[in-house]
């Protein structure tokens, strides 16, 4: 679900850039924004050779990226205005997703939109309101993403524009310092991972702790639950089959990934640590779902990277500290490692030389490894330098998405209509945890599909 923030070098560039190689100056010094080293031969300025000429010249960039995150955004680009001369202004919004589309439509629509719900980009480009990426773009996404992220951001064809950050879904959050004082292991297989469950549940201790309760959005922390476990019991081409509708709702092969779910999310014996019954899930807010570790009164929680601002003050998350994560287990290894996910794509309403140089900076392994040196950023990005990540939750992120094992797909819920994604999805799964058989829940959500 995008409102959670969910929420991949250097190429000679030229052509429609109009960027000039040869410069003899890192800018020209002249800038309203200038402040940086604009010496020609500075090494801060020698990777920004490619986008020059076009000083003076303003960008905007609308997003849903607010405060302090925004701030670091303002922060992760100023070596390149300063070296460039180009001036990028950022607007953050709580309404991003209502108002781009008001602003597009009225005429008002920004240069550079940083869009997380492939669905609204898709509907951009069949209005024709989206610029495709220009040739320079679209080789810099290329060489720095997976293919698999790339499909997001492509429409009949034609490349919009590359991921910005990235989040991964696919974390099962545990206490390091309950596992060794019982002895126990992180598991590396869904069978291990059952296993573990029976071992804790055996011992007096509820397994599994859950919350999916998030007000008008209650119902979808399950449905990023039924989505990793979709990946991990169908190949990733039935999974993109089940987004797109290609097959129906309450086809066999989603039939039985609820009920795997269900064989935690609805075992008695597994849930809901610290809250009580199984029934408790859908009345629990999601921003409290997984504290119950903290106390000893569950030991599994099955939530996103993103859950690591959610802990209590104070709670040290690392491989040594008080919670951490581990991958949520394959359950055939032999068809790869399964990553769940989402991001915000680049998209360019304006095709000017400035604009298209701005897309490709923000595509680059140098914008990618700025922002994370500044803390608290993933990114698909392959040129992102583990060495700069330091937050131990956002390494372990970035290590899954640069495994060549990883098979990722995007939230199927942003993928889905909205009606279904965050409408009878949602509100199905509600139904589902409050004892509604997965047959009648999955029909009703077929049928809402229109």
């Amino acid at each position: 679900m995008a409102v959670f923030a969910r929420p991949r070098q250097a190429l000679a560039i030229a052509g429609v850039l109009g960027l000039t190689l040869g410069v003899t100056a890192c800018g020209t010094g002249s800038s309203d924004n200038s402040g940086g080293n604009n010496n020609a031969d500075s090494a801060e300025c020698a990777p920004y050779e490619k986008y020059q000429g076009h000083s003076g010249k303003k960008v905007n960039i609308y997003s849903s990226i607010r405060d302090i995150e925004a701030d670091r955004l303002d922060q992760s680009w100023k070596e390149f205005e300063d070296c460039t001369g180009i001036d990028i202004s950022h607007e953050g919004s709580g309404d991003f997703e209502a108002q781009l589309p008001v602003r597009a439509d009225g005429g008002n629509a920004p240069d550079i939109a940083f869009i997380p719900q492939p669905g609204l980009l898709q509907r951009f480009a069949e209005r024709g309101q989206i610029k495709a990426a220009s040739a320079d773009t679209k080789a810099m996404a290329e060489q720095n993403y997976p293919a698999d992220w790339l499909k997001y951001s492509t429409v009949g064809g034609t490349f919009y524009g590359a991921p910005l950050g990235s989040n991964v879904k696919s974390f099962v959050w545990y206490s390091p310092k309950m596992f060794q004082e019982k002895g126990w292991t992180v598991p590396t297989t869904w069978e291990e991972m059952i296993k573990l469950s029976d071992t804790i549940a055996d011992s007096g201790t509820k397994p599994w702790c859950a919350g999916i309760e998030s007000g008008d959005a209650t119902g979808w922390p399950a449905t990023d639950w039924i989505e990793d476990v979709m990946l991990r019991t169908q190949t990733p081409e039935v999974y993109d089959q089940w987004t797109t509708h290609e097959i129906p709702f309450n086809d066999p092969r989603v039939v039985e990934a609820v009920d795997r779910a269900g064989t935690i999310l609805k075992n008695e014996k597994y849930v809901n640590g610290g809250f009580g019954g199984v029934r408790s899930i859908a009345t629990t807010a999601f921003q409290e779902g997984g504290i119950p570790i903290t106390a000893g009164k569950c030991a599994l929680h099955r939530q996103a990277s993103f859950y690591a601002n959610q802990w209590p003050e104070n709670t040290k998350v690392a491989e040594d500290g008080d919670v951490f994560a581990f991958y949520f287990p394959a359950i055939d290894p032999s068809r790869g490692k399964p990553v769940l996910g989402g991001g915000e794509f680049v998209v360019a309403f304006a095709d000017r030389p400035e604009v298209q140089a701005v897309q490709t900076y923000l595509a680059s392994g140098e914008h990618a490894n700025s922002r994370a040196k500044i803390g608290d950023w993933v990114s698909a990005n392959n040129k992102l330098d583990l060495a700069n990540v330091s937050n131990p939750i956002d390494k372990l992120s970035v290590e899954i998405l640069q495994d060549d094992s990883s098979v990722f797909r995007f939230d199927g819920s942003d993928l889905m209509p909205a009606a279904v994604g965050a409408g009878t999805f949602w509100k199905g799964m509600v139904d589902w945890i409050n004892g509604k058989d997965t047959a009648s829940v999955l029909q009703g959500i077929e049928s809402s599909w229109k």
